[in-house]
């Protein structure tokens, strides 16, 4: 099994010691685990350029930097985007990295590798807020065409890791052992539902009027997507 794994964060707080003990639960799978740390990893700022779009993801100033990460998620079985709350939402610089991949939203260009993956996205608050981050984590996903994923949001209580109280560890530990379960068992064997299915459907029927964007009609017409084949 190969992971990939998007930390919003450098330091190691509370939504890092989650995923770690998610990782730590698979290791039993004998996981390949490729991590990359934001903003260590992180592109700069989208400049709104539509490079990407008009003339290929290859023509993004920032292509040097969101390339290596996308292969290696291409190829990954398991995409694990985690971030913090902050402000109610996720981390800036995760927010940066996820915005050069607009061109692998469902509209524009898809891989038909991410058709066939699980995600798992995490996120920790103090308070609250976990759960909204992991909505708008778990929408990325689903936009590139990842059909199943996890959220698994937890408001600790405590402004880093270490004083979370041990009961609430304990709680977190065995959640974590029945998601990675469950995870463990539909890895690899998932398929597009009916949610993914009905967008990729309505997205086929907008490229075949797509007069706008020609890097986009060819790149389905190339697939075959407008002439029946499908992805998955």
């Amino acid at each position: 099994m190969k992971i990939v794994v998007l930390h919003g964060q450098m330091h190691k707080g509370s939504t890092y010691n989650i995923t770690k003990l998610f990782l730590d639960k698979f290791s039993d799978k004998n996981p390949e685990i490729t991590e990359f740390f934001m903003p260590k990893h992180t592109p700069g700022f989208c400049v709104g350029c539509f490079n990407c779009f008009t003339k290929g993801e290859d023509a993004c100033p920032h292509a040097d930097k969101v390339q290596p990460v996308v292969k290696i998620m291409e190829e990954a079985d398991l995409i694990i985007l985690e971030s913090p709350c902050y402000v109610f939402g996720m981390s800036g610089q995760l927010k940066t990295f996820l915005d050069h991949m607009g061109y692998r939203w469902m509209p524009h260009r898809p891989h038909e590798k991410m058709f066939s993956k699980i995600g798992l996205v995490i996120s920790t608050a103090a308070g609250a807020g976990a759960k909204k981050v992991t909505k708008d984590l778990k929408n990325n996903l689903f936009y590139w065409g990842v059909p199943k994923t996890y959220c698994y949001a937890n408001n600790v209580g405590a402004s880093s890791w270490e004083t979370v109280k041990p009961e609430k560890k304990r709680q977190i530990e065995s959640e974590v052992t029945k998601l990675v379960e469950k995870i463990s068992r539909e890895v690899c064997n998932v398929r597009p539902g009916i949610k993914t299915k009905a967008m990729f459907r309505i997205m086929k029927l907008s490229q075949k009027s797509n007069d706008w964007n020609a890097t986009d009609k060819e790149y389905w017409i190339k697939k075959g997507w407008l002439n029946g084949k499908k992805p998955w």
